[in-house]
Protein backbone atom coordinates (compact mmCIF):
# COMPACT_ATOMS: atom_id res chain seq x y z
CA UNK A 1 0.00 0.00 0.00
CA UNK A 2 1.13 3.43 -1.26
CA UNK A 3 2.28 5.50 2.05
CA UNK A 4 -0.23 7.91 3.10
CA UNK A 5 0.19 11.94 3.43
CA UNK A 6 -1.81 13.29 6.55
CA UNK A 7 -3.88 15.80 5.59
CA UNK A 8 -4.31 19.63 5.59
CA UNK A 9 -6.67 19.48 9.37
CA UNK A 10 -8.44 17.25 11.40
CA UNK A 11 -12.33 17.79 10.48
CA UNK A 12 -14.67 17.24 13.70
CA UNK A 13 -17.91 18.21 11.71
CA UNK A 14 -19.53 18.68 8.47
CA UNK A 15 -23.30 18.12 7.16
CA UNK A 16 -25.09 15.17 7.95
CA UNK A 17 -24.78 13.44 4.94
CA UNK A 18 -22.64 13.90 2.04
CA UNK A 19 -22.60 12.65 -1.75
CA UNK A 20 -19.52 10.03 -1.55
CA UNK A 21 -19.02 9.65 -5.58
CA UNK A 22 -18.20 12.14 -7.67
CA UNK A 23 -20.50 14.14 -10.23
CA UNK A 24 -21.41 12.68 -13.50
CA UNK A 25 -21.27 8.50 -12.05
CA UNK A 26 -23.95 8.24 -11.02
CA UNK A 27 -26.45 9.62 -14.06
CA UNK A 28 -27.60 5.89 -14.60
CA UNK A 29 -28.06 4.38 -11.55
CA UNK A 30 -31.18 3.20 -9.76
CA UNK A 31 -33.02 5.65 -7.50
CA UNK A 32 -32.43 3.11 -4.94
CA UNK A 33 -28.72 3.11 -5.11
CA UNK A 34 -29.20 7.10 -5.39
CA UNK A 35 -30.85 6.91 -1.96
CA UNK A 36 -28.20 4.40 -0.21
CA UNK A 37 -25.44 7.01 -1.73
CA UNK A 38 -26.89 10.22 0.07
CA UNK A 39 -27.42 8.91 3.26
CA UNK A 40 -23.43 8.18 3.91
CA UNK A 41 -22.09 9.96 7.01
CA UNK A 42 -19.43 12.38 7.19
CA UNK A 43 -18.04 10.74 10.53
CA UNK A 44 -17.80 7.24 8.35
CA UNK A 45 -15.39 8.91 5.55
CA UNK A 46 -13.63 10.81 8.08
CA UNK A 47 -13.34 7.38 9.97
CA UNK A 48 -11.92 5.95 6.74
CA UNK A 49 -9.71 8.73 5.88
CA UNK A 50 -7.89 7.76 9.15
CA UNK A 51 -7.82 4.14 8.52
CA UNK A 52 -6.26 4.14 4.91
CA UNK A 53 -3.81 7.14 6.35
CA UNK A 54 -2.92 4.37 9.55
CA UNK A 55 -3.57 1.73 7.41
CA UNK A 56 -4.47 -0.49 10.85
CA UNK A 57 -7.99 -0.40 13.20
CA UNK A 58 -6.08 0.00 15.89
CA UNK A 59 -3.60 3.12 14.92
CA UNK A 60 -6.83 4.91 13.82
CA UNK A 61 -8.71 3.90 16.64
CA UNK A 62 -6.57 5.58 18.43
CA UNK A 63 -6.15 8.89 16.62
CA UNK A 64 -10.04 8.95 16.75
CA UNK A 65 -10.40 8.17 20.27
CA UNK A 66 -12.26 4.56 19.47
CA UNK A 67 -12.10 1.40 20.41
CA UNK A 68 -10.98 -1.18 17.33
CA UNK A 69 -14.34 -2.88 17.36
CA UNK A 70 -16.17 0.57 16.85
CA UNK A 71 -13.76 1.43 13.74
CA UNK A 72 -13.97 -1.54 12.25
CA UNK A 73 -17.76 -1.32 12.57
CA UNK A 74 -17.63 1.92 10.59
CA UNK A 75 -15.80 0.83 7.67
CA UNK A 76 -18.14 -2.57 7.39
CA UNK A 77 -21.08 -0.55 7.54
CA UNK A 78 -19.33 1.38 4.46
CA UNK A 79 -18.55 -0.96 2.40
CA UNK A 80 -21.85 -2.26 2.81
CA UNK A 81 -23.41 1.46 1.76
CA UNK A 82 -20.98 1.52 -0.89
CA UNK A 83 -21.43 -2.24 -1.81
CA UNK A 84 -18.18 -2.46 -2.70
CA UNK A 85 -14.80 -3.97 -0.38
CA UNK A 86 -12.35 -0.84 0.27
CA UNK A 87 -9.69 -2.68 2.42
CA UNK A 88 -8.23 -5.98 1.76
CA UNK A 89 -7.29 -7.52 5.03
CA UNK A 90 -3.56 -9.10 4.76
CA UNK A 91 -1.31 -10.30 7.86
CA UNK A 92 0.64 -7.16 7.08
CA UNK A 93 -2.21 -4.94 7.94
CA UNK A 94 -5.03 -3.05 5.54
CA UNK A 95 -4.28 -2.26 2.34
CA UNK A 96 -6.68 -0.07 -0.06
CA UNK A 97 -8.73 -1.84 -3.16
CA UNK A 98 -8.58 -0.36 -6.15
CA UNK A 99 -12.14 1.06 -5.21
CA UNK A 100 -10.40 2.30 -2.57
CA UNK A 101 -7.75 3.88 -3.71
CA UNK A 102 -10.04 6.05 -5.94
CA UNK A 103 -12.73 6.78 -2.90
CA UNK A 104 -9.62 7.85 -0.82
CA UNK A 105 -8.90 10.51 -3.61
CA UNK A 106 -11.86 11.77 -3.64
CA UNK A 107 -12.90 11.84 0.54
CA UNK A 108 -9.19 13.21 1.09
CA UNK A 109 -10.19 16.03 -1.12
CA UNK A 110 -13.58 16.91 0.27
CA UNK A 111 -11.96 17.58 3.55
CA UNK A 112 -9.34 19.21 2.07
CA UNK A 113 -12.26 21.93 0.84
CA UNK A 114 -13.91 21.46 3.88
CA UNK A 115 -11.07 22.82 5.63
CA UNK A 116 -10.29 25.41 3.66
CA UNK A 117 -13.67 26.53 3.50
CA UNK A 118 -13.59 26.32 7.21
CA UNK A 119 -10.83 28.44 7.72
CA UNK A 120 -12.36 31.14 5.22
CA UNK A 121 -15.04 31.25 8.04
CA UNK A 122 -12.57 31.55 10.35
CA UNK A 123 -11.19 34.45 8.78
CA UNK A 124 -14.29 36.84 8.70
CA UNK A 125 -13.40 38.16 12.48
CA UNK A 126 -11.58 40.65 13.20
CA UNK A 127 -8.59 40.33 14.87
CA UNK A 128 -6.32 37.35 14.12
CA UNK A 129 -7.41 34.45 15.99
CA UNK A 130 -7.53 30.47 15.82
CA UNK A 131 -4.86 28.03 14.47
CA UNK A 132 -1.58 28.44 12.94
CA UNK A 133 0.61 25.60 11.47
CA UNK A 134 3.77 26.79 10.27
CA UNK A 135 6.38 24.27 9.10
CA UNK A 136 9.95 24.93 8.42
CA UNK A 137 13.30 22.90 9.00
CA UNK A 138 14.12 21.75 12.46
CA UNK A 139 17.29 23.60 12.90
CA UNK A 140 15.94 27.36 11.90
CA UNK A 141 12.76 26.74 14.04
CA UNK A 142 14.68 26.01 16.72
CA UNK A 143 16.48 28.59 16.28
CA UNK A 144 15.45 31.53 14.85
CA UNK A 145 12.21 31.11 14.90
CA UNK A 146 11.28 29.67 18.10
CA UNK A 147 13.10 32.55 20.01
CA UNK A 148 10.65 35.34 18.59
CA UNK A 149 7.57 33.10 19.09
CA UNK A 150 6.64 34.70 22.51
CA UNK A 151 7.31 38.05 21.06
CA UNK A 152 3.94 36.88 18.81
CA UNK A 153 1.97 35.16 21.16
CA UNK A 154 1.99 38.52 23.42
CA UNK A 155 1.13 40.40 20.13
CA UNK A 156 -1.76 37.80 18.96
CA UNK A 157 -2.40 35.59 21.99
CA UNK A 158 -5.58 34.38 20.68
CA UNK A 159 -3.78 32.71 17.38
CA UNK A 160 -2.32 29.24 18.22
CA UNK A 161 1.02 28.43 16.87
CA UNK A 162 2.02 24.75 16.02
CA UNK A 163 5.16 24.12 14.58
CA UNK A 164 6.26 21.61 12.35
CA UNK A 165 9.86 21.57 12.11
CA UNK A 166 11.19 18.64 9.62
CA UNK A 167 14.26 18.22 7.57
CA UNK A 168 13.35 15.11 5.70
CA UNK A 169 10.57 16.21 3.80
CA UNK A 170 8.93 20.02 3.32
CA UNK A 171 5.18 19.33 3.95
CA UNK A 172 2.53 20.78 1.47
CA UNK A 173 0.94 23.26 1.52
CA UNK A 174 -1.58 23.24 -0.84
CA UNK A 175 -2.83 19.82 0.84
CA UNK A 176 -3.36 21.55 3.88
CA UNK A 177 -0.47 19.55 5.50
CA UNK A 178 0.31 22.97 7.36
CA UNK A 179 -0.59 26.73 6.93
CA UNK A 180 2.54 27.97 5.96
CA UNK A 181 6.34 27.53 5.83
CA UNK A 182 9.40 29.42 6.21
CA UNK A 183 11.88 28.02 3.23
CA UNK A 184 15.00 28.23 1.84
CA UNK A 185 14.45 27.58 -1.68
CA UNK A 186 12.16 29.55 -4.75
CA UNK A 187 9.12 28.49 -4.63
CA UNK A 188 7.62 27.43 -8.43
CA UNK A 189 3.86 26.40 -7.68
CA UNK A 190 1.79 29.52 -8.99
CA UNK A 191 -0.57 29.16 -6.41
CA UNK A 192 2.00 30.05 -3.71
CA UNK A 193 2.67 33.06 -2.47
CA UNK A 194 6.56 33.84 -1.33
CA UNK A 195 7.89 36.85 1.03
CA UNK A 196 11.64 36.62 0.67
CA UNK A 197 12.76 38.27 4.63
CA UNK A 198 16.33 37.95 4.45
CA UNK A 199 19.40 36.44 3.28
CA UNK A 200 21.94 34.35 5.32
CA UNK A 201 25.78 33.65 5.20
CA UNK A 202 27.24 30.30 6.36
CA UNK A 203 30.26 31.30 9.15
CA UNK A 204 33.09 29.22 10.34
CA UNK A 205 32.95 27.73 13.97
CA UNK A 206 34.42 25.86 16.60
CA UNK A 207 34.68 25.34 20.42
CA UNK A 208 37.31 26.19 22.79
CA UNK A 209 37.94 22.79 23.94
CA UNK A 210 38.60 22.00 19.93
CA UNK A 211 40.87 24.81 19.55
CA UNK A 212 42.58 23.80 22.80
CA UNK A 213 43.98 20.63 21.42
CA UNK A 214 44.43 21.63 17.46
CA UNK A 215 44.43 25.45 17.53
CA UNK A 216 42.79 27.49 15.58
CA UNK A 217 43.46 27.39 11.44
CA UNK A 218 44.91 30.95 10.71
CA UNK A 219 44.02 30.25 6.53
CA UNK A 220 42.03 28.39 4.38
CA UNK A 221 44.87 26.23 3.69
CA UNK A 222 44.60 25.01 7.33
CA UNK A 223 41.96 23.28 7.15
CA UNK A 224 44.07 20.53 5.28
CA UNK A 225 45.20 19.53 8.97
CA UNK A 226 41.80 19.51 11.14
CA UNK A 227 38.48 17.41 11.75
CA UNK A 228 35.48 18.93 9.16
CA UNK A 229 31.70 18.41 10.15
CA UNK A 230 29.72 18.39 7.08
CA UNK A 231 25.94 17.49 5.71
CA UNK A 232 25.15 14.31 4.94
CA UNK A 233 24.91 12.79 1.48
CA UNK A 234 22.42 10.24 2.12
CA UNK A 235 19.23 13.24 1.55
CA UNK A 236 19.03 15.99 -0.42
CA UNK A 237 20.99 19.16 1.13
CA UNK A 238 18.73 22.11 2.53
CA UNK A 239 20.32 24.59 0.23
CA UNK A 240 23.53 24.37 -2.52
CA UNK A 241 27.23 23.92 -2.35
CA UNK A 242 26.62 22.73 1.69
CA UNK A 243 29.62 20.81 2.35
CA UNK A 244 31.85 24.33 0.43
CA UNK A 245 34.35 23.54 3.33
CA UNK A 246 35.51 20.78 2.00
CA UNK A 247 36.73 21.82 -1.72
CA UNK A 248 37.65 25.93 -0.78
CA UNK A 249 40.75 26.54 -1.94
CA UNK A 250 41.66 22.64 -3.02
CA UNK A 251 42.19 21.49 -6.54
CA UNK A 252 39.52 20.70 -8.77
CA UNK A 253 38.10 17.22 -8.39
CA UNK A 254 39.58 16.75 -5.06
CA UNK A 255 38.17 17.41 -1.30
CA UNK A 256 39.20 17.07 2.04
CA UNK A 257 38.25 14.22 4.27
CA UNK A 258 35.42 15.18 6.70
CA UNK A 259 35.18 13.84 10.29
CA UNK A 260 31.48 13.27 10.62
CA UNK A 261 28.26 13.63 8.05
CA UNK A 262 25.34 14.11 9.36
CA UNK A 263 22.02 14.82 7.66
CA UNK A 264 20.61 17.71 9.90
CA UNK A 265 22.16 21.28 10.61
CA UNK A 266 21.45 21.20 14.00
CA UNK A 267 22.93 17.61 14.47
CA UNK A 268 26.06 19.73 12.97
CA UNK A 269 25.56 22.16 15.48
CA UNK A 270 25.34 20.00 18.47
CA UNK A 271 28.81 17.95 17.30
CA UNK A 272 31.03 21.14 17.05
CA UNK A 273 29.41 22.20 20.15
CA UNK A 274 30.57 18.65 21.97
CA UNK A 275 34.33 19.69 19.96
CA UNK A 276 34.78 17.44 17.73
CA UNK A 277 35.75 19.54 15.51
CA UNK A 278 35.00 22.49 12.96
CA UNK A 279 31.74 22.99 10.98
CA UNK A 280 29.82 25.66 8.66
CA UNK A 281 26.81 27.30 10.43
CA UNK A 282 24.08 29.85 10.23
CA UNK A 283 24.43 32.88 12.94
CA UNK A 284 21.08 31.71 13.74
CA UNK A 285 21.88 28.53 14.89
CA UNK A 286 24.87 29.99 17.22
CA UNK A 287 22.98 32.80 18.48
CA UNK A 288 22.30 30.95 21.85
CA UNK A 289 25.57 29.38 21.82
CA UNK A 290 28.00 32.54 22.76
CA UNK A 291 30.80 30.38 23.69
CA UNK A 292 31.35 29.09 20.24
CA UNK A 293 34.37 30.85 18.43
CA UNK A 294 34.11 31.93 14.94
CA UNK A 295 37.34 30.64 13.13
CA UNK A 296 38.51 32.17 10.02
CA UNK A 297 35.66 35.38 10.06
CA UNK A 298 36.91 36.40 6.29
CA UNK A 299 35.99 33.36 4.84
CA UNK A 300 32.84 34.12 3.12
CA UNK A 301 30.22 30.77 3.09
CA UNK A 302 27.37 30.45 1.04
CA UNK A 303 23.93 32.97 1.35
CA UNK A 304 20.46 31.46 1.02
CA UNK A 305 17.37 33.30 1.00
CA UNK A 306 15.05 32.83 3.73
CA UNK A 307 11.06 32.94 3.01
CA UNK A 308 7.54 32.99 4.26
CA UNK A 309 5.28 30.82 1.92
CA UNK A 310 1.54 30.51 2.16
CA UNK A 311 -1.14 29.19 -0.58
CA UNK A 312 -3.04 32.38 -2.15
CA UNK A 313 -5.90 31.09 -0.87
CA UNK A 314 -5.00 32.00 2.66
CA UNK A 315 -3.70 35.79 1.33
CA UNK A 316 -6.52 37.43 3.02
CA UNK A 317 -6.33 35.38 6.10
CA UNK A 318 -5.58 38.02 9.02
CA UNK A 319 -3.48 34.83 10.89
CA UNK A 320 -1.44 34.51 7.82
CA UNK A 321 -0.81 38.65 7.51
CA UNK A 322 -0.30 38.75 11.22
CA UNK A 323 2.51 36.20 10.89
CA UNK A 324 3.64 37.88 7.84
CA UNK A 325 3.91 41.65 8.98
CA UNK A 326 5.68 40.32 12.28
CA UNK A 327 8.66 38.07 10.54
CA UNK A 328 9.62 41.10 8.23
CA UNK A 329 9.54 43.47 10.83
CA UNK A 330 11.99 40.55 13.41
CA UNK A 331 13.84 39.80 10.33
CA UNK A 332 14.44 43.68 9.99
CA UNK A 333 15.84 44.07 13.42
CA UNK A 334 18.34 41.22 12.72
CA UNK A 335 20.37 43.94 10.25
CA UNK A 336 21.17 46.01 13.23
CA UNK A 337 22.94 42.55 15.18
CA UNK A 338 24.67 42.20 11.66
CA UNK A 339 23.99 38.54 11.35
CA UNK A 340 21.75 38.86 7.74
CA UNK A 341 21.21 40.67 5.00
CA UNK A 342 17.63 41.86 5.07
CA UNK A 343 16.28 42.32 1.39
Amino acid sequence: MKQRTKPGSSVGSAPASLHAHKAGQSGSRPAKALASEASIDWKRLHTFLSVAECQSFTSAGRRLSLSQSAVSRQISILEKELKTALFLRTSQGLVLTEAGEDFFATVQAMANKLSMGVARINEWREKPEGPLRITTSLAFGSGWLTARINKFHQLYPAVSLSLLLVDDLELDLLLRQADCALRFARQKHPSLIQRVLMKVRYHVFAAPSYLERHGAPTTVDDLDKHEIIVYGEEVPAPITDMNWLLTVNMPPGTSRKPALRVNSVYGIYRAVESGLGIGALPYYVTEEASHLVEVLPELRGPVFEVSFVYPEELKHSRRIQALRDFLVEEAKRDRTKCKSEVV
